[in-house]
Order: C-alpha cells, then sequence, then structure tokens
C-alpha cells in the first residue's frame, strides 16, 4: 500500500490570493470528515468537490510571508498572517502530496456561512496569532472558534 507523504497546502481566498504552506511550515493540521460530493462552485458547471466538516491549523512562524508562486494582494505590507485575521475568506484549500506529482491535488472545500450581505468573509472561519509563540492558529469551524480550541496556546 502506497502512503501519502504531505507535501504542502495551497489556500485559496474568495478575492483569488493564494498562500501555499510547506509542510515544515506546520505544526498540527486536522481536517475532519472529508466527503465526496457533488455541486456547482460559484454557479459553474456540476463537479465533484470534495467538503470537510471542520478544519484546524497551527502554521509556524517561517510562513509569514508571501512566496513567488502566490499571488496576495491584500498581503504585500502586512505579511499573510495579518491578511488571514484582518480577512475571514478562506474558500478551499488543495492537498498536496509529494508521491502523486502527476496527479491534481486533492481539493478542500472549507464550512461556509455568509457573515454579511457581501459574503466574502466566512462566519465560520477565526483566527489569531499567539502572543506566546507568534504562530498563526486558524479554525474553519461551525461550532468552535479559535479561542475555544486553543485558549491554553494563545
Amino acid at each position: 500500500m502506497t502512503k501519502h507523504v504531505f507535501k504542502e497546502l495551497k489556500f485559496y481566498f474568495r478575492n483569488d490570493d493564494t498562500w501555499t504552506v510547506s509542510h515544515s511550515e506546520m505544526r498540527d493540521i486536522w481536517i475532519a470528515r472529508v466527503t465526496t460530493s457533488y455541486g456547482r462552485i460559484h454557479g459553474g458547471r456540476m463537479q465533484e468537490i470534495h467538503p470537510c466538516k471542520r478544519f484546524r491549523i497551527e502554521i509556524l512562524p517561517d510562513a509569514d510571508y508571501i512566496k513567488d508562486t502566490d499571488v496576495s494582494t491584500a498581503a504585500m505590507a502586512d505579511g499573510m498572517f495579518n491578511r488571514v485575521i484582518k480577512y475571514q475568506d478562506i474558500e478551499k484549500c488543495d492537498i498536496v502530496f509529494e508521491d502523486d506529482q502527476d496527479k491534481e491535488p486533492m481539493e478542500i472545500y472549507f464550512p461556509f456561512k455568509q457573515k454579511d450581505v457581501e459574503g466574502l468573509d466566512n462566519a465560520y472561519q477565526s483566527s489569531a496569532i499567539s502572543s506566546k509563540n507568534g504562530e498563526l492558529y486558524i479554525s474553519i469551524d461551525p461550532e468552535n472558534t479559535v479561542y475555544d480550541i486553543y485558549k491554553e496556546d494563545l
């Protein structure tokens, strides 16, 4: 049996920004109950999608920069951590595996509930930067905020 070796996550924001975080830049990650569904994304064609029930990640301070392959207009001055804190608009991520270079990455959609009429920010997304260790904590969860989950670390 072949094991998938996790290489990186590529986050997609609702304003078309992206951010790639390598395995070495994460302390922990938890993606709960990924399923296969079929639906329309942004009114497009019906396609296979992989939504998850909840998502949590702890990102090390080393990841707080814009990589050459990423597009991030909102993070140019403040860095990616502050961009994530300021806008709650992470829509999905690609999971890239080292042993699957020829395959498409697995695309995971996060739970989403509009925060306001503009519809960009997600009421389920919360994030905080730890004053203890400088890490970024993100929770995209209908039931728990980042403060509920990581209160000991913040």
